[in-house]
């Protein structure tokens, strides 16, 4: 491996728009699922992905996965670290964004680490260091809702401090407009006043650009894909990146999981009702665990064509079911959609699309798939993957606020799946 950079993702949804963003950006690019065993042959790459779900556990726990995932990366060549959060910064106050970040920033002898979570592409920009979606600031947005890591405060630099141990700063717009260079100093000046972060305005592709050729010149950044972008610019400098791989459709039949809550994922399922066969998940199976009906439901229709099969719900939904059955009723369902993947590979199913980060963590962790190849882009943030393994299977896996309305649709096609009509 002639590898360049590290990235370490705190699910896998965001590992796979990282290293989208990172192909299509010039850079060979694998994702793997934790640190890869030893025995698991990779291509020649410039730069891993290794996605962990660490964006809800314990801060300890996801420090000491970062820490041994970065080991493993510098062991190996790599010169740089980015810690890949969500470009919602989805964290609460007990991080783990300000942890994880502290810990890689403390391995690598202490530095000023640059964060920051903008890809104007999907509509995230940073300015004055208040995140926006669209137009509208983070806190008035739809995505202030997330079921795990509600955001109610659009302002990242109290944000981040609430969770972190030293100062944060920021690097506002006009620093930033002035380049790298003036990044840099800036850094280096807020390192000095003791800050051990600074959020790095950031409202287009520019900025990102000139912010990657700063984060580079350091051993440690945090950001989401736009990030990932400026860094990939940085190393590849002008080379022309080469075409997507294209990949040939496994046998056998498709089918959708969907997990997320989010209003775009609740719109993606609406969008395809007449088109594809829909099982909604009842409540009561989730929570007890028991996806046989839901399997036989599935039984009976996959060799006509693909199958969706939701737990989606509005968010009044699962504010009720947290009511009812307590804080921990996400895990629970995550394990029965996990169980409900497993039942379908089970039943032939090669070619599987996920919505929802925490739902494609619990699926790929229970289907043991180690890594994935990179492909086509779907959608922005979504690219087709491939499973590294003797068999492989495609995927794609959607972070719950990706793609459009006819996302489902342009999915299947990448796999070489037409919809077929079917009632819900």
């Amino acid at each position: 491996m002639s590898l360049r950079l590290a990235c370490i993702a705190d699910d896998y949804t965001g590992a796979s728009d990282l290293a989208n963003t990172l192909s299509r950006n010039g850079l060979r690019t694998v994702q793997t699922i934790g640190i890869p065993a030893d025995g698991l042959a990779l291509p020649e790459i410039d730069a891993i992905v290794v996605a962990f779900k660490i964006r809800s556990v314990p801060a300890r726990e996801a420090a000491a996965a970062a820490l041994a995932a970065a080991e493993y990366c510098t062991a190996r060549g790599a010169g740089h670290v980015m810690y890949k959060i969500c470009s919602t910064f989805d964290s609460t106050d007990a991080g783990n964004i300000g942890p994880v970040t502290e810990a890689l920033a403390a391995r690598a002898g202490g530095l000023c680490v640059p964060v920051c979570p903008a890809f104007p592409e999907t509509g995230r920009t940073v300015y004055q260091g208040h995140l926006f979606v669209g137009a509208v600031p983070l806190a008035e947005s739809p995505l202030k809702d997330h079921p795990l890591n509600p955001m109610r405060d659009s302002n990242l630099v109290r944000v981040l401090a609430r969770q972190s141990s030293r100062p944060v700063g920021l690097v506002p717009f006009d620093t930033v407009e002035r380049g790298a260079t003036a990044i840099s100093a800036a850094l280096d000046a807020a390192l000095g006043e003791g800050r051990g972060a600074c959020i790095v305005d950031a409202i287009a592709e520019r900025h990102l650009l000139a912010l990657g050729e700063a984060a580079l010149r350091r051993p440690v950044s945090t950001g989401a894909s736009g990030l990932g972008l400026g860094l990939a610019r940085a190393i590849a400098g002008g080379a022309a990146p080469a075409a997507a791989p294209d990949f040939p459709a496994p046998e056998g039949p498709a089918a959708i999981i969907a997990g997320s809550c989010s209003a775009a994922t609740l719109d993606q399922i609406a969008a395809v009702r007449g088109r594809i066969p829909i099982c909604h998940l009842d409540a009561d199976s989730l929570l007890a665990g028991d996806m046989s009906a839901a399997l036989d439901w599935a039984g009976e229709l996959l060799d006509s064509g693909p199958v969706l099969l939701a737990s989606s719900a509005t968010p009044e939904a699962v504010a009720a079911l947290k009511s009812a059955h307590g804080a921990e009723v996400g895990a629970r369902i995550e394990a029965a959609l996990a169980t409900l993947a497993a039942g379908l590979a089970d039943r032939g199913v090669r070619r599987l699309i996920v919505a929802g980060g925490e739902t494609s963590g619990a699926i790929v962790d229970r289907l043991g798939i180690p890594a994935f190849e990179i492909g086509a882009e779907i959608a922005p943030g979504v690219p087709l993957l491939r499973s590294i393994e003797p068999e492989p299977r495609l995927f794609a896996l959607k972070s719950g606020n990706f793609g459009g309305r006819d996302f489902f649709p342009r999915a299947l096609a990448a796999m070489g799946v037409a919809p077929t009509p079917g009632a819900d």
